[in-house]
């Protein structure tokens, strides 16, 4: 069992992102009941829903299971709130320091991972007294850090400079990609599209459907003067994309966005005018499974991988 397993109590070193519009209660124990990790998303909860997930996914499962936080959350304190009052004990920051909640964290005996795009932010998490490290490539769906770096160079960057367990995360979705992510120095894994586009995954079937019918060069990563992120190429994309080219501001970027762009486009199923985030490795899929149905396949293709490996070598 490496570090990732025995810091979590996971069979497995497979963790679902904790993807807003994506990663509700059904998810995110399924996957914990697959012997990974679920996390329900709370980025795109309020508090008392996510309380609600909370309390759901404690009665789908008796497995480990934990919360994402964005700490650019607009309520964020009452989320902690709850996450403390519930027992939650993993917690998987995001989008910002992780110094000022790590410690507290601690004190209520809840392990914390933080989600990071480079080394020079790993290396504050280390600093700041995380449990582990996610490092994500820009190939992931979604919110993505500046620097563009990919997930093949940027997790043996940080595996370098850190000493607290790695997880990769960016472009993985199959047992061979596990392995390749291993082999680089992750101890383990979290993927986000693919369990995304599973059955139990809260995104609207339009949504899965037009993800799964993706190829090659489909996504892209956009809206940089505000936050860089991963979108289908869809026609809300174009209107972006125009925009950019005749140098609208980021004020015009903003009020073109709008609110609630992304519930439009995962959870609502409007695949033309919302904002459809998914990551580069969609258009390797293309059939919507369960989470069992991806857990056992993931497995199996690891160790086929593995056995292939030794075999050449």
């Amino acid at each position: 069992m490496n570090r990732v397993c025995r810091l979590f109590g996971i069979k497995y070193p497979i963790i679902q992102g904790g993807m807003v519009w994506c990663s509700g209660w059904r998810l995110a124990s399924a996957v914990s009941n697959a012997g990974g990790l679920g996390l329900l998303g709370a980025g795109s909860m309020h508090p008392e829903t996510l309380q609600e997930h909370i309390r759901k996914c404690k009665a789908a499962t008796d497995k480990p299971f934990g919360v994402n936080v964005p700490l650019m959350y607009p309520e964020l304190d009452r989320i902690m709130d709850i996450i403390i009052e519930e027992g939650i004990k993993i917690v998987f920051t995001s989008a910002g320091s992780p110094a000022k909640w790590t410690e507290k964290l601690h004190q209520e005996g809840i392990k914390v991972a933080h989600v990071v795009s480079s080394t020079y932010f790993a290396k504050k998490c280390e600093e700041a007294g995380v449990d582990a490290i996610v490092a994500e490539g820009f190939e992931a769906g979604g919110h993505n850090g500046r620097e563009e770096t990919t997930t093949f160079c940027l997790v043996p960057a940080v595996r370098r400079i850190c000493t607290v367990p790695l997880i990769a995360a960016g472009g993985i979705v199959s047992g061979d990609g596990i392995l390749a992510a291993q082999a680089l120095g992750a101890e383990a894994v979290q993927m986000g599209t693919r369990f995304a586009l599973t059955r139990e995954s809260s995104a609207h079937f339009s949504f899965k459907d037009r993800c799964l019918q993706l190829n090659e060069g489909d996504t892209i990563l956009t809206l940089k003067q505000l936050a860089p992120t991963r979108l289908i190429k869809n026609e809300f994309y174009k209107k972006i994309e125009e925009a950019e080219r005749r140098g609208a501001s980021a004020d015009e970027i903003r009020e073109l966005l709008g609110k609630g762009r992304a519930k439009k486009g995962i959870f609502e199923g409007d695949i033309f005018d919302g904002e459809l985030e998914i990551g580069q490795a969609a258009s390797m899929l293309r059939n919507l499974q369960t989470v069992d149905e991806v857990m056992k396949e993931l497995i199996a293709d690891y160790r086929s991988a593995a056995e292939n490996i030794q075999t050449t070598l």
